[in-house]
């Protein structure tokens, strides 16, 4: 018989509450047990990429993770990106630059460049290449990828609030 044990968590900013077997990985519980079907496993070892989410804002690879180790953590998958129904910054660069073509590694993309853009809002394309190396995608060849997270970044920039001048 296995072992189970209840956690709660928050994801994508509604709270969870679920008795799960101690040995699930947080993947298949985002994807089997709370059907967020955009967090996809494709290596199942932590190479590809396709299955990052943001775990209290850091990137990791929920395929490596167990569920149980997100107990009173905040997750957030590619389903809690969006601003309700619009588009966020980046989803919105990704969409204009075509940073997408099958889709399959959008969802670990968007999760790593999202904490990358967080921590580095004006970065150079050789950060974001660094950012995004440790995700795979085989079919755009990255350029558009990298086209997308500059212009979110000058997206976001341009739309923060400026600082007034001589405030002290």
């Amino acid at each position: 018989m296995s072992d189970h044990r209840r956690i709660k968590l928050s994801v994508n900013g509604g709270a969870v509450d679920r008795e799960v077997e101690t040995r699930m990985t947080l993947a298949d519980f985002l994807r089997l047990e709370l059907e967020l079907t955009g967090t996809h496993l494709g290596c199942e070892h932590g190479v590809c990429g396709a299955c990052t989410v943001l775990l209290d804002g850091q990137s990791v690879r929920s395929c490596l993770m167990l569920a149980v180790q997100a107990n009173d953590r905040q997750v957030t998958t590619v389903e809690g990106l969006a601003l309700g129904a619009q588009l966020n910054p980046l989803q919105q660069a990704f969409w204009e630059n075509h940073g997408l073509q099958c889709g399959f590694c959008t969802p670990g993309m968007l999760t790593t460049l999202t904490e990358f853009l967080a921590h580095n809002p004006d970065p150079t394309e050789a950060q974001v290449r660094d950012a995004i190396s440790g995700n795979i995608c085989r079919c755009t060849g990255y350029q558009s990828i990298i086209a997308s997270a500059l212009a979110a970044a000058r997206a976001m920039r341009a739309a923060a609030p400026r600082e007034t001048e001589g405030k002290s």
